[in-house]
């Protein structure tokens, strides 16, 4: 077995491998940029070794700083998780000539499936049902658009070396394939160091359904069923789960051999992933080969018991796969959610910043959480803005998604803003639930983009239960200091009010013992059980014997309340009080209708417009890059451009002037 490994990657999935390490006795080594110095990665591992700047090419992408890094540490072996050099062919040769084992395939498999040209052309060559396309390089945007026409709109443009969904544009006409080729080609070179850019026909209302496989160096390989990955925004995975709720046993077993035959014709040994295309009447067509671990490999863990990082250790340190066929079996079901540090409301833009609160939902073994990030730490510009994996397990698929409901509920982050409600929408979805889906469920739910519903009557009354159970403790806690108030009875009665934007709603609160309420409105008693303290900061409580779980926190002017669903903020006053609140000034809202803000913290790549000129509501004004994807800005009105206020270069925060227009 390996004497120390090396985690050649950051966040949660670097700390995910660490946990497999140490579990197997074996010490582990961090490598860290500039902006990761004091991440949770580094604190988890044995060691942890600085290789340079922020940018990626500059440290997590540099072969010959990690190399050094193993020689220094004693390192013996490298594990990549994914993306950075998981699937970078010249890495694997590297380790290999300085007799450090990499924790992955072999070169000959990186290279023959982690490129999508090379894949597809031997998939074909091997007999594989593949996606009509056009598997040569594409040399420029005109040659893009001769061969999309050739092939039929729409079309997928994706990078050749690509992942993650990034690098990857569909076109339905010529315009949208020249932009589309400009912008995957630069989000590929700034990505993966390689901007090539191949063809395919993309198939309206597909399924994206993926086969592990595991396959060892003494010819054993096995599929561990599938993972259904077909919730995406922008070809990038939200949601996962397994087993699917589409396929049938028989699809399951020919997807799962041929994924095996793929994985035996490239001589593959480690944990890799076989995706597929399905169409409606269950048909499959080889999309690509990733050669490493899923960020998704949680739920098929999760389904089967297995630790697949584990597996790879133990394959690439030359042990046998432990396990037949037979032995893999389906037991339950698991969810997954992808938590990322963007605003859902903002077209889903980066958030950036310190996480100045982060408490997981703790129910092992029913809820399991991979995580990158803690209190107190920087979600940086630089890299993927995923927080954590949250993956739940329930013995069936309701059951699953009731649990990841709740544990959205829990799940306390503050300081960057997160897609958390954007989750909980998506979970709660009628047709989510009921497994009817394809890879365009988020684009046809939510053309005009995320906007959180309207509370219901029911979640409204819910909310100012919440607040006004907790100023009544709040109070009662202040009247129990000596000194500042008169003490109060142990059954004691208050009459308070809830302004909810216009309305007052007025409340009678009257205990009834240590942890139960009865609450009177002016049409209904409400009966109320919880536990809930002072500097709490979820109230879990029973309405009239309804299950309800909030998040609270104090505002400047009084409490924020909200699940992962709605929020409310709430001011809780006496009658007295409440009388008086209208004489209370307004706050005035700052007018920024004539500017462009930088929605996100980034980098300026373009500004696409010069002072003087007219533009129309959808024209392109400028590019901003965030963590490796480049994002156009454009005008929402028509207008002609005062004053550009940034250059191409600058490093902008969040809301930061770009440009000033006049409104026509």
């Amino acid at each position: 077995m390996f004497a120390k490994i090396l985690i050649a990657n950051r966040g949660e999935i670097a700390c995910r491998a660490m946990r497999t390490a140490k579990k197997m006795g074996i010490p582990t080594v961090a490598v860290y940029s500039d902006a990761d110095q004091a991440s949770l990665h580094t604190r988890t591992a044995d060691e942890a070794v600085r290789i340079g700047a922020a940018a990626s090419a500059e440290s997590y992408l540099s072969i010959d700083k990690i190399i050094q890094a193993c020689k220094d540490t004693g390192a013996d072996a490298v594990y990549p998780g994914y993306g950075f050099l998981s699937e970078n062919s010249a890495f694997a040769k590297a380790l290999e000539e300085n007799n450090i084992t990499f924790i992955g395939p072999g070169q000959h498999a990186i290279e023959c499936m982690g490129d999508k040209i090379t894949s597809k052309k031997l998939a074909i060559e091997a007999g594989v049902n593949c996606v009509p396309g056009h598997t040569d390089i594409i040399s420029d945007a005109d040659h893009a658009v001769k061969i999309s026409s050739g092939i039929g709109y729409p079309v997928m443009l994706k990078a050749s070396a690509g992942g993650g969904g990034k690098g990857m544009r569909v076109a339905y006409n010529d315009a949208e394939c020249r932009e589309g080729f400009e912008r995957a080609s630069n989000e590929a070179k700034s990505s993966f160091g390689d901007d090539r850019i191949f063809i395919e026909k993309f198939i309206e209302k597909p399924r994206h359904i993926e086969i592990q496989v595991l396959a060892d160096k003494h010819g054993n390989t096995l599929y561990l069923n599938e993972r259904e990955c077909s919730i995406q925004r922008r070809h990038q995975k939200v949601i996962e789960e397994a087993p699917s709720p589409f396929l049938d046993e028989a699809t399951r077993k020919a997807m799962g051999e041929q994924s095996c035959a793929l994985a035996q014709a490239v001589d593959y040994h480690s944990a890799g992933t076989v995706e597929f295309i399905v169409d409606a009447d269950r048909n499959f067509y080889f999309l690509e080969m990733n050669t490493r671990l899923q960020v998704e490999h949680p739920v098929t863990e999760m389904i089967t018991g297995l630790d697949l990082i584990e597996e790879m250790i133990l394959i690439a340190a030359g042990e046998k796969i432990q396990h037949k066929q037979s032995d893999i079996g389906i037991n339950g079901w698991s969810m997954e959610a992808r938590v990322y540090a963007e605003n859902p409301f903002r077209e889903f833009l980066p958030s950036t910043g310190r996480v100045t609160r982060y408490v997981e939902p703790v129910e092992p073994p029913h809820v399991r959480i991979d995580s990158g990030v803690f209190e107190g730490g920087e979600v940086s510009i630089y890299y993927d803005p995923m927080i954590s994996k949250l993956i739940t397990w329930g013995e069936d698929r309701n059951t699953a998604i009731d649990r990841m409901h709740s544990a959205l509920d829990q799940y306390q982050i503050d300081g960057v803003t997160t897609n958390i409600p954007f989750l909980s929408a998506l979970f709660s979805d009628d047709s989510f639930r009921a497994g009817d889906f394809s890879t365009h469920f988020i684009e046809q739910n939510y053309p005009e983009g995320f906007h959180r519903k309207e509370a219901s009557a029911t979640e409204k009354l819910h909310q100012h239960v919440a607040a006004v159970v907790t100023r009544f403790l709040l109070r009662k806690r202040a009247a129990a200091i000596s000194g500042t108030m008169r003490p109060v009875d142990p059954v004691s009665t208050l009459e308070l009010v809830v302004i909810d934007q216009d309305q007052q709603i007025p409340f009678t609160v009257t205990q009834q013992g240590d942890t139960l309420f009865e609450l009177q409105t002016q049409s209904t008693t409400l009966s109320v059980e919880t536990n809930w303290k002072p500097a709490m900061a979820v109230f879990n409580a029973k309405i009239n014997d309804q299950d309800v779980t909030f998040q609270w926190k104090r505002t400047f002017t009084g409490y924020q309340i909200s699940n992962s669903s709605q929020i409310a903020e709430l001011q809780v006053m006496s009658p007295r009080a409440a009388a008086k609140f209208h004489l209370m000034p307004l706050r005035k809202e700052v007018d920024t209708s004539s500017m462009l803000l930088s929605p996100m913290p980034g980098l300026l790549i373009d500004v696409m417009v010069k002072e003087g000129d007219t533009v129309s509501a959808g024209d392109s004004l400028a590019i901003v890059e965030a963590m490796k994807m480049e994002n156009v800005l454009k005008a929402e009105r028509a207008g002609t451009i005062a004053k550009i206020v940034a250059a191409p270069g600058s490093t902008l925060d969040v809301d930061e002037k770009i440009l000033e227009f006049e409104i026509s």
